[in-house]
Formats: structure tokens, C-alpha cells, sequence
């Protein structure tokens, strides 16, 4: 009887500490690594052939959107061909729990343009318990799920911007502690978006003392639209004062000045206020909801009562001044669910004005009207060297921010952005060692989001392990073909189950190998 189920041999294993490589081999037995250097002639029922290839922990993707999708896919190949292993689901503090009956159509109608779920999808999960337990063992990644604060402030005080009441701030630490206690990893906030743009500092503050028992992490998408620099900085206060670790999501600027004067804070400031890190993805344009451009108070009833205020002439006054900063023809239509508007799915919003022949704000607003609020945007701003000095810092990792719909002109990040780290990045930019990479895209996201077991390669850890080739690894998707799976990575096992194989992501069954991972500080 073999000694071990799968041998991955004369590979070059980077563990995913930083340390220098070595050629070894790997084995393993049911989920765990069982044994590591080498391993002679010992037999295995699958032998992988690793020579010249590299051999490392499950890539952790610590902010994406993928959660609608792995409800409906077993095996989401955008993010398994990469050989992201683990997800941290439900970020910028919006996504699909906690709900309850006077919530889930608002929360499922706003993010339809982000997660794509419809009312069909929703088979009456209400807590993030609820939610995890469908996910586990029924997708080939294993997840992790933050606290949504958008979706705790709205369960609290609906979708307005009024300060909360004592009543109200007693139901949102309520909801907190409760899911701390499902597991999730801490707070998740996106204060550019509805239900919690109106959230004070202070508020922020209790809303983190309450997961501090934990050492749950406070995770913002911070005000943006104010200045990343004053938004960072403010996300570092709440940690503070709450005695909480900080995490940015996607931190990048698209102006040397700003770029300069944010690393040079986090330098000074942020990493000796706070225990600190961000994430960021290896391109620069961003990817939002044509509906974030809206004033704030087009949501304060909210989403399902958003599309009658698009006919206020007061509102289109400000969506009119909104668009104003962002030029039209450095944007285009990524998805939108209408046939009839679906011939504009990739083009520019000038030339869809144009083609519509009114003025912005009016074509825009006709627009939302018209496709219920979900319509998705890709935006073009500047270099993607802009976005090298974050990837080089010692407090980076990775999150793809990665929204995902088939036969659009999506974001290329959410099925390039871990190769394009590993290829363009560190190899041919040399932004950074493949090693260090490598540690970017495992222990360290692993220790941060208290993944027990896992972002190592080392004997006794779970198995999530990525065989991939240095020579050829890359993205292939662009924003014409967004859709192109990435090259170079040729073997992904998640808990010991192949789930890529030869550059392949393969069928399962439930079943699936991928967990439910509770958090552990």
C-alpha cells in the first residue's frame, strides 16, 4: 500500500516564509503535509513531476467579491487558475449577510452589478453563519468572511446617514460580537458606500472595541472620496483608540505627490500607531458601480427606492457635478445586465453620451434607470507603475478586488492578478524577489487573517500547495480579453485535492475540498 496519497517531486519549494528555495520533495497524506525534503523511493498513489517548477503554499486573496459566485460555482476558475486557495469574502463592508426580511432585496438589488446574485439565489440564509455553512464543502477554495458593516448598519437604522442612537449602536456591537463569534475575521468597511458613509469616527471606534476581545481586524475601504491620505489616516485613528489591527483595502493613489505622501505617513506613523497593512492589486485603473458616482442621499430609503430620486432634478444636479471629476472617456462600461444596452458593454461613457445624444448626467441617470441600478464601470487613470511603490512595501499583500461576470469587458485583475505579481512584477520588474512574492501571497495574508496551518510548506500543515513555472508564469487577460486564465501555474491542491491540473481547473463534486476557516488571532 503506498505510504503517502500524492509526491510532488524534485521540486524547487519556496515555503512561503521568505526564506531562500530549496529543491525537495513534497508529500502528502489526506489534507496534511506529511512529509518534506528527500523522499527517496517512497511511493505515493499520484506522483506530480515538479523539476524546474516551483512549488509553494495556496495563494490567500484577502479582498475580492467573489462570494456570489462560489454559491453557484463549485469551481471558480478566475480565481483557482491562479492559485488562490483561500478567500476573505465580503469586503468594503457590503455583501449578502448579515440580512434579515427587511433588508435582503435592498442588499441583493445594490450589489447585483458587483456579486450578481438575483432574488432567485436567495434561499433564506440570514446570519454570517448561515452564510459560511453554505459555502463550506461546496467550492473548491477554502473562505474566510469579514463583518459587512454597511449590512450591520442597515439590520440596525436602515440605509440613512443619521447618527446612530444608543438603541441602535447597542444592535450594531450586538451584531458584532455575534459575528466574531461565527468566525469571521473582524470588521470590513467601505465608507464610500450606502448604509455606512454616514458612520462617524467615534462611531467607527465602538463599532471596533466591540470585535477587540478577538483581536478582529478592522478593514476599511477608506473615504476616498475625501483624500486617501486624510481616509488612512482616520481608519488608523479607529484602530487606536479601539486597540484593534488596521488593514486598507486596495491603497493606491494615482499622483506622485499623493503616492509620496501616503508611504511616507504609513512609514512614520501608521505602522507605529497600529498593527498596519493594505492590500492592493498589481494594475492601477479601479473598478466600481456606475452608482457609486450618485450623491449619498439617493440611498437614504434604500436601493430599491434609489431609482425614483434619479428623477430629482436636484440629484442629477449632483451626479451631474460628481461625473465632472472623473473624464468619460477614460471609462467604460464593464457589465450591465439589459439586451438592449448590452451592445455598449465595453465602450466608453463618452461614447455612449454621444450615441445617446444628451447631456451627461441626464444619459447616465436614464441609464441606471433603465438597468435597475446595475450597471459596472472600469476606469482608466494613470500608469500601472503608479502602483509599484505599494507592491514593493514590506506591508503589502495581495487582494484582487476582483469582480467577475462571463462575456464582459471586466476588470482583468479578477484572473490576473497573483501571475502578474509573480511574472511582470517580480521577475521582469523586479519590484520585488520571487520569494518575497511568494511570502506576499501566503504566511504574510495568512498570519494577518489568522489562517492556522496554512501559508507555510512545512510537515503537519494543511495542504493548499501550488506548483507553478517561473519562467512562464503570467496574466493573460486584458481589458479586451478579460476573461484569458492566466499561464505558468500547472498544479493547485486545496486541502490535499487537486483542483487545478496541467494549467486546468478541474470539475468536482460535492463534496468540494474548500472550508469554512474560522479566525484565530
Amino acid at each position: 500500500m503506498p505510504a503517502f496519497d500524492t509526491i510532488i517531486r524534485h521540486g524547487t519549494v519556496i515555503d512561503g516564509t521568505g526564506a531562500p528555495r530549496v529543491t525537495a520533495d513534497l508529500a502528502i497524506c489526506g489534507d496534511r503535509i506529511a512529509a518534506f525534503g528527500d523522499l527517496g523511493t517512497a511511493d505515493a498513489r499520484t506522483t506530480v513531476e515538479a523539476s524546474g517548477k516551483i512549488v509553494a503554499p495556496g495563494f490567500v486573496d484577502v479582498h475580492n467579491h467573489s462570494e456570489g459566485w462560489l454559491l453557484r460555482q463549485t469551481n471558480f476558475a478566475p480565481k483557482t487558475s491562479q492559485g488562490f486557495t483561500t478567500e476573505v469574502l465580503m469586503a468594503d463592508g457590503i455583501s449578502y449577510a448579515p440580512l434579515d426580511e427587511r433588508t435582503w432585496r435592498q442588499w441583493l438589488y445594490y450589489l447585483r452589478s458587483i456579486g450578481g446574485l438575483q432574488f432567485q439565489d436567495y434561499t433564506g440564509w440570514q446570519t454570517l453563519g448561515e452564510f459560511a455553512a453554505l459555502l463550506d464543502g461546496r467550492t473548491a477554495q477554502n473562505t474566510m468572511l469579514h463583518i459587512p458593516y454597511g449590512n450591520v448598519r442597515s439590520l440596525a437604522a436602515g440605509f440613512g446617514r443619521l447618527p446612530l442612537d444608543d438603541f441602535q449602536q447597542r444592535e450594531v456591537i450586538w451584531q458584532i460580537e455575534k459575528g466574531m463569534d461565527a468566525g469571521a475575521v473582524g470588521l470590513s468597511t467601505g465608507l464610500d458606500y450606502v448604509a455606512q458613509c454616514g458612520a462617524s469616527t467615534d462611531e467607527l471606534v465602538e463599532a471596533c472595541k466591540a470585535m477587540a476581545p478577538w483581536r478582529g481586524v478592522y478593514v476599511s475601504h477608506v473615504r476616498y472620496l475625501k483624500g486617501v491620505l486624510r481616509g488612512v489616516a482616520e481608519a488608523v485613528e479607529i484602530g487606536r483608540r479601539a486597540g484593534v489591527p488596521v488593514h486598507i483595502s486596495h491603497m493606491k493613489a494615482s499622483d506622485q505627490r499623493d503616492i509620496d505622501a501616503l508611504l511616507t505617513y504609513v512609514d512614520t506613523v501608521a505602522v507605529n500607531e497600529v498593527e498596519f497593512t493594505f492590500d492592493v492589486y498589481p494594475y492601477l485603473p479601479g473598478c466600481t458601480m456606475l452608482s457609486y458616482m450618485l450623491p449619498y442621499e439617493t440611498f437614504d430609503a434604500g436601493p430599491l427606492a434609489a431609482v425614483p430620486r434619479l428623477l430629482d432634478p436636484g440629484v442629477r444636479a449632483q451626479f451631474a457635478h460628481s461625473l465632472a471629476a472623473y473624464p468619460l472617456q477614460n471609462v467604460h462600461i464593464a457589465w450591465l445586465p439589459g439586451r438592449a444596452n448590452s451592445a455598449h458593454i465595453g465602450r466608453r461613457l463618452s461614447d455612449y453620451v454621444e450615441a445617446v445624444g444628451r447631456p451627461p448626467a441626464q444619459a447616465l441617470a436614464d441609464l441606471l434607470i433603465e438597468e435597475n441600478l446595475a450597471v459596472l464601470l472600469v476606469f482608466h487613470h494613470g500608469d500601472d507603475a503608479l502602483v509599484e511603490p505599494f507592491l514593493a512595501h514590506d506591508r503589502y499583500m495581495m487582494g484582487t478586488d476582483g469582480i467577475y461576470f462571463p462575456d464582459a469587458a471586466v476588470h482583468p485583475r479578477v484572473c490576473g492578478s497573483a501571475p502578474r505579481l509573480l511574472g511582470r512584477c517580480a521577475r521582469d520588474r523586479g519590484l520585488l524577489s520571487l520569494e518575497r512574492a511568494v511570502h506576499r501571497l501566503t504566511q504574510f495574508p495568512a498570519e494577518r487573517f489568522g489562517l492556522r496551518g496554512r501559508g507555510v510548506l512545512a510537515e503537519g500543515q494543511y495542504a493548499d500547495v501550488v506548483v507553478f513555472d517561473p519562467a512562464t508564469v503570467a496574466d493573460r487577460a486584458t481589458y479586451e480579453q478579460p476573461e484569458r486564465l492566466c499561464a505558468g501555474i500547472e498544479q493547485v491542491l486545496v486541502n490535499g485535492v487537486p483542483v487545478v491540473r496541467d494549467g486546468q481547473p478541474l470539475p468536482l463534486r460535492e463534496p468540494a475540498p474548500g472550508r469554512f476557516l474560522r479566525y484565530r488571532a
